[in-house]
């Protein structure tokens, strides 16, 4: 028993850094999410196995979904309880079970003599974020990459917020979102500090968390409901180029250029990719983007289709933001239909793809080669 005791607690609070799932419309926030499942490591007094189970199948549902792991043995009692937990949810959308979870813990503090508003948190809004710039301002909400020190490379904060400014503009009253970056870079990639930071776990937790955190980051932008464009004003690496996919419109400035270089730090591909990039270039031209790192120019991305229209540098953005704003005088519900008619055919795709490079890159995260890979990359900055 104390056996089946001790890995359920364990397994209630995986190392995961920011959620969201489903319809942006419903259900308690990311932030909200975020907080309650901080707060559950500060109850005091044991709720009982029946309440974490309970509590274990609503993270799981509101993170994952629906129940599609194999059932496990009769004689693997503790992954047996936790999986029937987990099945008995159905189809429970991602976020109702993430406004139960949510109330759940809620209540759990509630009697224990605290607030349930402790898991609450204060909406998002342009003067919440560290890593962001957002602003509405002629029905267009404008999310921008805001480390140009750093050349806007993504830390797991900034996963967090950018999965946070999206549920925003989905319930806001913009016509568009725009991504851009700020300085002279639009995105370069992750920031590959979020690999050193290896938690109680292991690299197997550190794994499982950043494992979720894609997860859910591709599939807000999967789910997002508005025309969604990109203003790459500079270079874009790793998940910001693969993302490009997902998104309605991209215009570049001239100077960008478009990196994903995966296997050369002993990764895999990552934001539907695999699935899009082939579809826009063919086989032979992603595999030389995804495989073999090829660095792209604007204009050659905008031949293969990955980069919609190319700007003059010097005109780019008064071109681009005239253009733009233009665009967000168009009827707003026609705009979002439209999208989510072209959006709907792939849609259960993206998911499965998705799904499929997370697990992938799980496995590559956990490698010696991965790990290898990475050290080498700082070892010859170290040298520069």
């Amino acid at each position: 028993m104390f056996l089946f005791v001790s890995s359920l607690v364990r397994s209630i609070v995986p190392s995961v850094t920011l959620y969201t799932t489903g319809s942006l419309t419903m259900g308690a926030t990311v932030e909200e999410f975020e907080q309650a499942k901080n707060k559950l490591s500060s109850l005091k007094k044991d709720p009982g196995n029946e309440v974490k189970l309970k509590i274990y199948a609503l993270f799981k549902q509101a993170t994952q979904g629906p129940c599609s792991t194999p059932k496990p043995g009769m004689l693997d009692f503790v992954n047996k309880a936790k999986w029937d937990a987990w099945k008995s949810l159905g189809s429970t959308s991602q976020d109702e079970a993430r406004q139960q979870y949510c109330d759940l813990i809620g209540s759990l503090l509630e009697a224990e003599g605290g607030s349930s508003a402790q898991v609450a948190v204060t909406p998002a809004g342009g003067g919440t974020y560290e890593t962001l710039m957002v602003t509405t301002e002629d029905n267009i909400t404008t999310i921008k990459l805001n480390r140009p020190a750093k050349k806007n490379a993504i830390t797991t904060e900034m996963y967090n917020e950018i999965i946070a400014a999206l549920e925003q503009a989905a319930k806001d009253d913009s016509v568009l979102t725009v991504f851009t970056g700020a300085g002279d870079y639009y995105c370069s990639g992750n920031d590959l500090t979020n690999f050193t930071k290896i938690p109680e776990g292991g690299v197997e937790a550190m794994a499982q968390r950043g494992a979720d955190l894609l997860r859910m980051y591709v599939r807000a932008y999967i789910d997002f409901p508005k025309p969604l464009v990109a203003v790459v004003n500079g270079p874009a690496v790793g998940v910001s180029v693969t993302v490009l996919g997902l998104f309605d419109l991209v215009y570049a400035t001239e100077r960008a250029t478009f990196h994903t270089p995966f296997t050369q730090l002993g990764q895999s591909a990552e934001g539907c990719s695999s699935y899009i990039f082939p579809k826009l270039m063919g086989a032979a031209k992603a595999s030389e983007m995804l495989l073999f790192n090829k660095k792209l120019t604007a204009v050659q991305a905008c031949q293969l289709g990955l980069v919609t229209e190319v700007f003059p540098d010097n005109s780019f953005q008064s071109e681009v933001w005239t253009r733009l704003k233009a665009y967000a005088e168009l009827p707003r519900n026609s705009l979002a239909l439209s999208k989510q008619l072209v959006r709907s055919v792939d849609k259960e795709r993206l998911y499965a793809v998705n799904d499929a490079e997370v697990q992938r890159l799980m496995e590559r995260w956990t490698s010696d080669e991965c790990f290898n890979a990475v050290m080498s990359f700082f070892q010859a900055k170290a040298r520069l």
